[in-house]
């Protein structure tokens, strides 16, 4: 998405509702480029800037890991910014077979490895075999697998959704849900989690950002992206609200949620 976090004018214009979800449905979603969106919907950036610092912890890697990294996007660009000096040994991991081909034809030219492994599933590499695992908004950090590939002295370095992330969004559609949905992703949650896989907290910092959707296809084309959402989200399943939130938007201006972000730097103990 724009990462302006400014009222920029929607694309939409005069545009009927019929016509802009029809675009909102036709917009392919594999992958994490969030390009389309420019102009039309907007989100603030976390201030420590990920992939930038990810690229940083590349170039003093040897061997290195990024789980559940969708299109390849996010990785490809810290690489980038590591191609004077790369990690001798660079795999990834992808569970959405669309995500798999995306991310192998995108990353096969620095040499990384693709490999496809559910979510859910263990990580498909031996014991100790990285020093730098790296994830970007993972659907769940699985901590015991994390440390169990760690090298003692190795380093997890992700950022993650926070709770609550676009949830007035989300209860447009769901209405109210219970703390055991809202902050399921709370960041102490997960420093525990961490904790008792072993592994020590050396940095966690959080940050709520403003979001906001100019028109009805940057919704819609959202909520078919980024399917946990609103899991059971189709076009006609909710048409009423649609064409509701697109009356809100032509009428009073752009629909304004918050994304949460958290950054963990994580490692794993040589004792």
């Amino acid at each position: 998405m724009d990462n302006s976090g400014s009222s920029t004018a929607s694309t939409g214009g005069t545009r009927g509702f019929d016509d802009l979800v029809a675009e909102g449905v036709a917009v392919p979603t594999e992958g994490w480029d969030f390009s389309w969106f420019e102009g039309r919907a907007t989100e603030a950036r976390p201030s420590w800037g990920y992939a930038r610092s990810a690229g940083d912890r590349l170039c003093r890697a040897t061997t290195a890991l990024d789980v559940q990294t969708g299109g390849g996007e996010v990785f490809d660009f810290a690489l980038s910014r590591a191609a004077a000096q790369p990690p001798m040994l660079v795999a990834a991991t992808e569970g959405w077979p669309p995500n798999v081909a995306r991310a192998t034809a995108l990353l096969r030219s620095r040499g990384v490895v693709v490999v496809a492994a559910p979510e859910d599933a263990p990580l498909p590499f031996a014991d100790a075999a990285f020093d730098l695992v790296l994830s970007r908004h993972p659907v769940r950090a699985h901590w015991p697998e994390i440390a169990r590939v760690l090298r003692p002295g190795g380093t997890y370095f992700a950022q993650h959704v926070g709770p609550r992330s676009a949830f007035e969004l989300v209860e447009y559609f769901l209405g109210t849900q219970p703390e055991s949905v809202s902050g399921a992703r709370d960041p102490e949650l997960e420093r525990a989690g961490a904790e008792a896989a072993g592994l020590e907290i050396v940095g966690l910092r959080a940050e709520r950002l403003r979001m906001e959707f100019h028109d009805i296809a940057a919704v819609v084309h959202f909520l078919r992206k980024v399917i946990w959402m609103v899991p059971d989200f189709t076009v006609e399943a909710y048409e009423p609200q649609l064409r509701a939130l697109h009356e809100q938007i032509e009428t009073t201006g752009p629909f304004v949620t918050y994304s949460t972000r958290h950054l963990f730097d994580v490692r794993k103990p040589t004792g």
